[in-house]
C-alpha cells in the first residue's frame, strides 16, 4: 500500500504537477523572489488572468504591415500573467497607466505600480491584436518586468507555455488557488 501511494505521488509530481520557485521581482507583490508555487503542466488553453510559466525561445513582434517578425528571444523560463489571449486586442494609455483589452479597462488589483512604459515591442502600433496561437503577458510589477511590451519578448507562443500556476505553497497562504 505504501509503495503504491509513493508511486502515485511520484507520478503526479513528475507528470501532472511541479513545484516551481519564483525567480526575480516581475510578479511582486503577488509572487516574490523565492516563493514556491505549484504549477500544472496542463495549460492547453491559456486564459486572461492565468499566471503561466513559459520558455521564451523567440521574440515575436509585428512588422509595419502587421506580419509576425521572429528574432532570438531571452532563452529562459519566465513567469508572467496572461493579459490577453489569441484574438483579443491590447491597448494602453501610458500617461494614465491603464491597460485595455477589447476596449475595456482591466481591473488589476494585483499590480504593483501602474503601466507607464512601453518597452519597444509594438511602439506606435497599439492597439495590437494577439495572433492565433499566442498570448500577451505582463508581470504584476510593471516597473521591473520584461514582458510582452519588450522587443526581447513580444507575443508568447502558447506552445512555449510549460504550465499554469495553480497554488502558492511557500510562504503558505500567499496566493490562493
Amino acid at each position: 500500500m505504501l509503495l503504491t501511494t509513493l508511486l502515485a505521488v511520484s507520478l503526479v509530481f513528475t507528470y501532472l504537477l511541479r513545484i516551481v520557485e519564483v525567480s526575480g521581482d516581475s510578479m511582486s507583490d503577488t509572487l516574490e523572489n523565492g516563493d514556491k508555487v505549484i504549477m500544472t503542466a496542463f495549460c492547453n488553453n491559456p486564459k486572461q488572468g492565468d499566471i503561466v510559466v513559459f520558455y521564451a525561445s523567440d521574440a515575436v513582434t509585428l512588422d509595419e504591415n502587421g506580419g509576425l517578425v521572429f528574432s532570438v528571444g531571452i532563452r529562459q523560463n519566465l513567469m508572467k500573467r496572461v493579459i490577453a489571449a489569441e484574438g483579443q486586442t491590447v491597448d494602453f494609455d501610458f500617461s494614465a497607466g491603464k491597460v485595455f483589452v477589447d476596449g475595456k479597462e482591466l481591473d488589476e488589483p494585483y499590480i504593483s505600480g501602474l503601466t507607464h512604459s512601453d518597452q519597444g515591442a509594438f511602439t506606435g502600433k497599439y492597439p495590437v491584436t494577439v495572433p492565433e496561437g499566442y498570448v500577451f503577458v505582463m508581470g504584476d510589477n510593471r516597473r521591473a518586468s520584461i514582458d510582452s511590451r519588450a522587443k526581447e519578448l513580444g507575443f508568447v507562443a502558447a506552445d512555449d507555455i510549460i504550465g499554469k500556476v495553480v497554488f502558492g505553497i511557500s510562504p503558505f497562504g500567499k496566493m490562493d488557488g
